[in-house]
Order: C-alpha cells, then sequence, then structure tokens
C-alpha cells in the first residue's frame, strides 16, 4: 500500500516546507508517483510549485481552522497502491490543531491497518530555536508512538549541541531513538554562494530539475544546484524511505556526503524565512515551558 509522509513541526521558519519540498522531488526522482497535499494555512509553499500539482486544503473557516476538512485526507490517500508516495505539508500554525485531529480520529492506525505506512518528518534547527524544535520532536514522539518518525538535522542557524552534548546524546534521542527511522544531517554549505541559490529556488518555486536546466541561473550557480541535489539524493536513498520497513535497534545515521565537500567554513542551508515558509507570519504552536523544551533537549542533565 501507499507511503504517506506527514511533515510537521510546531515551530515556524525553520525549513519544514523546504524539507517537504526537497522530499517531493527526491521521491520522484526515485521512481515513486507522489501525491502532494498542501495544508498550511497561511503559507502554501508546496501548491506554489506547478510540477507538483498538489492539493490544497483549505483548512481555514474565517479566523478558524475548519479540522474536517482534514477528513479529505483519508479520503485522497486511502485508495492508493503500493508504489505511492504522499507528502503531507501542514503549517507550525496549525501543528497542535492537526496532530488533535490525527489522534481523535487515530488516523495512523487506520492507515496501518490499511496497508498503508506511515512515516512524520520534523526537522531540529541549532541556535535560539533548537529547544523549540526539540520540544515540537518530543511531542510528536510521544502522541504517535506507532510511526516511525525521520529526524532531519539543519545547522544553519547554529550547531545543533546544548551544554556541550549532540544530537544523540539529548534526553529525547535516550527516550526515544527506537522510533527514529532516520537521523539526516542537511549538507552544510557556504550561505553567500550554495545558500543563496537555494535562496533564489525556492523563491522561484523551482524544482532543482528547472532550476539546472533554466536560463534564470548562471554557469556557477547551476552547477552548485547540481552539486546540492546529488548529495540531497544521496541522504534520501540512504535513509531507505522507499524499501519496506523493518524497526532498527538504532536509527540510520544519514550524512551529507562527500564529506570533504560538506567541510566548509560557513555552516548550513539557507533560511527560508519569507522564501519557503513565505514573508506571513504564520504563527507558532503553544510554546513549550522553558522546563518543558530543556528537558526534552538535554541541557541541564548529565
Amino acid at each position: 500500500m501507499a507511503t504517506i509522509h506527514f511533515i510537521q513541526q510546531g515551530k515556524g521558519g525553520v525549513g519544514k516546507s523546504m524539507i517537504a519540498a526537497f522530499l517531493v522531488q527526491a521521491l520522484r526522482h526515485i521512481g515513486h508517483p507522489v501525491l502532494v497535499i498542501d495544508a498550511d494555512p497561511v503559507n502554501a509553499t508546496l501548491a506554489g510549485f506547478k510540477e507538483f500539482n498538489a492539493v490544497r486544503l483549505q483548512i481555514m473557516k474565517g479566523d478558524n481552522i475548519d479540522a474536517r476538512v482534514f477528513d479529505e485526507i483519508l479520503e485522497l490517500v486511502m485508495p492508493l497502491d503500493a508504489a505511492t508516495h504522499v507528502v503531507i505539508d501542514t503549517g507550525a500554525s496549525s501543528f497542535v490543531s492537526f496532530g488533535g485531529y490525527l489522534k481523535e480520529n487515530t488516523v495512523v492506525q487506520l492507515f496501518q491497518e490499511a496497508g498503508h505506512r506511515v512515516f512524520f518528518h520534523t526537522i531540529i534547527t541549532g541556535g535560539q530555536a533548537i529547544t523549540d524544535t526539540v520540544y515540537g520532536l518530543k511531542v510528536m514522539a510521544q502522541d504517535f508512538a506507532s510511526a516511525p518518525i525521520v529526524v532531519w538535522l539543519n545547522s544553519y542557524f547554529g550547531e545543533i549541541a546544548m551544554d556541550g552534548k549532540v544530537f544523540e546524546e539529548f534526553n529525547i534521542y535516550k527516550e526515544h531513538s527506537h522510533q527514529f527511522h532516520a537521523i539526516i544531517s542537511l549538507p552544510e554549505k557556504n550561505p553567500i554562494t550554495f545558500g543563496r541559490d537555494l535562496q533564489d529556488l525556492l523563491a522561484k518555486r523551482m524544482t532543482f530539475q528547472a532550476g539546472i536546466t533554466s536560463s534564470t541561473f548562471g554557469i556557477a550557480s547551476k552547477s552548485r544546484l547540481k552539486t546540492y541535489w546529488t548529495e540531497l539524493l544521496t541522504l534520501v536513498e540512504q535513509a531507505q524511505l522507499t524499501s519496506g520497513f523493518v524497526p532498527d535497534p538504532e536509527p540510520v545515521p544519514v550524512q551529507p556526503v562527500p564529506a570533504h565537500q560538506a567541510a566548509v567554513e560557513d555552516e548550513g542551508l539557507p533560511h527560508e524565512a519569507g522564501v519557503a515558509e513565505g514573508n506571513i507570519d504564520e504563527g507558532e504552536a503553544q510554546e513549550p515551558s522553558a522546563n518543558e523544551a530543556d528537558e526534552a533537549a538535554g541541557g541541564y542533565e548529565c
């Protein structure tokens, strides 16, 4: 049956929709038909890519989210065959409401009982957003224990570490690593060259293939986009998202390759606030308390 990818994070502007766009392109390149569903009530990033033919769910009724609109996801996905992948992007502002809908209506269980595979994807960033993004992962892991999680690490905003501890030493990893299907470290690139090219690509809502062949980009930019695209494909293939899922004692660690190309002085991917996530302040899920966030990250425990 189909493979369903829920892309979620309660913290806005950290690269969620960028990851969703990358995943759609990689899965299609591998050879899978991909149904794209854009349920972001504010920044419909995926719907902006004409090649995606995304289904746009209008979940806002006035100023409120109409959770019944999410019922359409079940109708769209249930009949799909095994070769098809589904990528569903929801906004940070609907993180709580969509998670509540999935739990209340036992959506994950319904999909699994019908033979579909379900993955949750989330992104962890460094810098000031690290505790918020880790807390979002904690909520996801606790609420959906039966579904494997793919963790994407984006160090553009800073090193993903707290009190000298890397992600694999955080409490969230110690408590929930058995739920993590893969940990994907995004390639670290110079933001002035690679980063600017990626920003432009996302701002124009262009796929990698379109950008590489378009006259919009110069020779050097096309070369950098091709390099990044090649590395991204390798990461997705290593994450084993298209093969039969068998729980492993340890999640699949996926590092950018080749390693020497990632060893640049300036770290990270472009911040797509105002690009992949749009210019409008989409809002965020309710902020965790300082104690909750720090406990999840393990920032104050040895």
